[in-house]
């Protein structure tokens, strides 16, 4: 019995404080100013991918030049070893490779972005209507 009395004046009190919890919050104050969308690095959502997209290129390339570093330092220290030796010409072949394809993906991005008329990415997505008409 003083189970049951006991759950039931605890759900009680717990509505009707969230009930004068809502009252409260309905009083606030109303002359909060709005955000100002104008400030900070990420204004819109073409600088937004902009910016993302160039910090995924340094990472890319940072990551890329380590490899072939890698491979160097796999080289030197091979002694000799055919196998160790091939292992690390094949490092060094792949981050290569890396390099190159990073740099074809930054200028296809870039000279279509050009040939529509924007000077970036950024610049495309915010114009988006230029492009459909």
């Amino acid at each position: 019995m003083t189970n049951k009395l006991t759950k039931s004046l605890i759900a009680g009190g717990s509505y009707l404080s969230t009930l004068f919890t809502a009252a409260v919050v309905s009083a606030a104050a109303s002359d909060i100013e709005p955000i100002n969308p104008g400030q900070g690095w990420a204004t819109d959502i073409g600088k937004l991918i902009n910016s993302v997209l160039n910090i995924v290129m340094v990472v890319a390339l940072l990551m890329v030049f380590l490899y072939l570093i890698m491979g160097g330092i796999q080289w030197i220290t091979s002694g000799g070893d055919k196998g160790k030796t091939e292992e690390a010409r094949n490092k060094i072949t792949a981050a290569v490779i890396g390099i190159i394809i990073l740099a074809a993906a930054y200028a296809l991005v870039q000279f279509v972005a050009w040939i529509l008329g924007f000077s970036d990415l950024s610049s495309a997505i915010k114009d988006v209507s230029r492009i459909s008409s």
